[in-house]
């Protein structure tokens, strides 16, 4: 059997520039900007969408199901963080899985991320869709008709408004990441502001009585609702793919994904028990835009709903934004290495940006938003992610005894006994997902197989022996 592709870390810092401006790409993004881009990618959809859907699994133990999907990224938010620290370049998982375990672990990572945040960022803008109909109708009395604001599955014939969204992110990308930085970090503010003052809202009408009974569907309604409550996580390992443009990478990496995670689990466990303690468990669970509802009912007044509505279209926007700039990133790696075409390599001299691939990826996720009812694939973005931060995990243990000198600004703390929980946990969550699920992720692997060897294999660069001149900076980097 031959020995896997395995591309060194040093040789991944020289291909990128290390702490110079990476192949086209400027260093512009500091701790704050790179944890207001951390909590831009997670809280969105999943806690302005997505909690009822939690709701309706676990009921008012949905919070244990918060605190456990937030454990499960917290052990791999470790493994992301020293990695990122080690290897602060573009790719993140892809180019962790690429330097710990080798090429074709690193395509197959590269697949999963595709669908991780191809079906994230389309089921973001079709829950912005249902948002702006709220604020609309909030504001005005009046919505747009289901033939523009939903998918031929949903009742519609083309989701006008989230196809929208995904455009003007798009725009945004491709004028510069200082502009999206600033952005992103501008929403990002607001929402959690928006957040707070729900919380606020939500605990004066705070009733026992509503989380009883606390586990209605017992500890299997629970393990479900960590299911999808996951989903409300995802985005968190986007900060990692922001390696080359982050002014002190090794530093604000690791520290921005630990800062996002606290931040986010609490202020979703907050909310989580805000709105049930307002009106109960039964009114939350399967409900659109929950949170304005609980507003309304509370206030009285759909003015109050209004405003939550306005947070939620930014907030979600915010999410677009964050992912597709993660998704046009970890691209530009691949296809940097040769693994997917050179489209995506190529970055525009005057904006600093990837254009082309960035107008490419807003095609494609503008389409299954536009026309698809994504509810049947939210599981399988779901096990697509769990098995790549699993990866990642591995990777760390990999790179740990094949390279134990590698500086690191970061060490994932109680070594190995940490990663290999976080393969645990993530091999819990996937099999919570179903069999049925693991059945699509099967035949979505082997989709990815048969791509990589009809086209990444033959591709390669690293297969093909090509030359890496030395970079100063990444000599020094390594130095440290």
């Amino acid at each position: 059997m031959p020995a896997p592709r395995i591309k060194s870390p040093q040789r991944l810092l020289a291909e990128s520039g290390a702490d110079r401006e990476g192949h086209g790409l400027k260093r512009t993004m500091g701790l704050f900007q790179l944890v207001c881009f951390g909590v831009g990618a997670i809280v969105g959809t999943g806690i302005f969408v997505g909690l009822s859907d939690s709701v309706a699994q676990a009921g008012p133990a949905v919070v244990v199901s918060f605190v456990l999907a937030a454990i499960t990224c917290v052990l791999t938010a470790f493994a992301f963080a020293e990695l990122g620290g080690a290897i602060p370049v573009s790719g993140s998982s892809y180019s962790f899985a690429y330097a710990g375990l080798g090429e074709s672990t690193a395509f197959l990572v590269g697949w999963c991320l595709l669908l991780e945040y191809g079906v994230s960022v389309s089921a973001v803008a079709v829950g912005w869709s249902q948002y702006v109909n709220e604020l609309l109708h909030s504001l005005t009395g009046w919505q747009l008709p289901a033939v523009l604001s939903a998918g031929p599955g949903d009742g519609g014939v083309v989701n006008l408004p989230a196809v929208i969204v995904i455009a003007l992110a798009a725009v945004l990308l491709v004028r510069g990441v200082r502009e999206s930085a600033r952005a992103t970090a501008a929403m990002a503010i607001l929402k959690l502001v928006i957040l707070v003052a729900f919380c606020a809202i939500g605990f004066t009408a705070f009733k026992h009585g509503n989380l009883t009974p606390f586990s209605p569907a017992g500890l299997g309604g629970i393990g479900a609702g960590t299911t999808a409550a996951f989903f409300s996580y995802i985005g968190f390992d986007a900060i990692t793919t922001a390696g080359e443009e982050a002014k002190n990478p090794r530093r604000d990496i690791p520290l921005a994904i630990l800062v996002c995670i606290g931040v986010v689990t609490l202020l979703y466990c907050a909310v989580a028990l805000a709105a049930i303690g307002a009106i109960g468990g039964g009114q939350v669970g399967d409900r659109p835009a929950a949170l304005s509802y609980v507003v309304n009912v509370v206030t009285g007044s759909s003015a109050g709903g209004a405003v939550i509505a306005f947070g939620a279209v930014v907030a979600i926007a915010s999410v677009v934004l964050a992912v597709m700039y993660g998704q046009t990133r970890i691209l530009l790696s691949m296809s940097r290495d040769g693994l997917v075409p050179r489209v995506f390599e190529k970055v525009s001299p005057k904006t600093s940006t990837p254009v082309a691939g960035t107008l490419v990826v807003a095609v494609v996720f503008a389409l299954p938003a536009a026309f698809a009812s994504l509810d049947a694939v939210v599981n399988l973005c779901t096990i697509g992610t769990l098995a790549t931060m699993a990866v990642v995990n591995v990777a760390v243990i990999a790179l740990r005894r094949r390279q134990p000198d590698l500086a690191r600004s970061f060490r994932v703390p109680l070594y190995p006994v940490v990663p290999l929980l976080g393969v645990v946990c993530c091999l819990y969550l996937m099999y919570e997902t179903g069999w049925s699920t693991w059945l699509q992720f099967a035949g979505f692997l082997a989709a990815g197989a048969l791509v990589y060897v009809l086209y990444g294999r033959r591709h390669s660069r690293l297969a093909a022996g090509a030359e890496v001149t030395p970079d100063p900076a990444a000599q020094e980097l390594q130095a440290v």
